[in-house]
């Protein structure tokens, strides 16, 4: 997720209080209780986004996560594809070796 993206979603949960106060005080409830209660669901929708973002880390889908993993995959492609046919048979004998135990 980028700066951005975190800014425009806290910036749309504090938009989202604000409509539900008004949408509760014009529904009927008086200012105390539609204040009340539109906390009520700010908090319980910033709850909810810090439950995803410590989902997403304890599974490490992450972006840093995903990218970190895609650089890696290159770099072993790009070792891969500069190594000579001799070092290829070498690591394919190396591979064979270790997989047989």
């Amino acid at each position: 997720m980028r700066r951005i993206d975190a800014i425009a979603i806290t910036f749309a949960f504090f938009v989202l209080g604000g409509i539900s106060f008004w949408g509760l005080k014009s529904y009927g409830f008086s200012g105390e209780n539609a204040g009340i209660w539109s906390q009520v669901v700010l908090v319980g929708g910033i709850l909810l986004w810090v439950a995803t973002y410590i989902y997403r880390a304890v599974t490490q889908t992450m972006t840093y996560n995903q990218q970190l993993t895609d650089y890696q995959t290159e770099v072993l492609k790009k070792q891969l594809a500069e190594m000579s046919p001799e070092e290829l048979a070498k690591l394919q004998a190396k591979v064979d070796a270790e997989s047989s135990l």
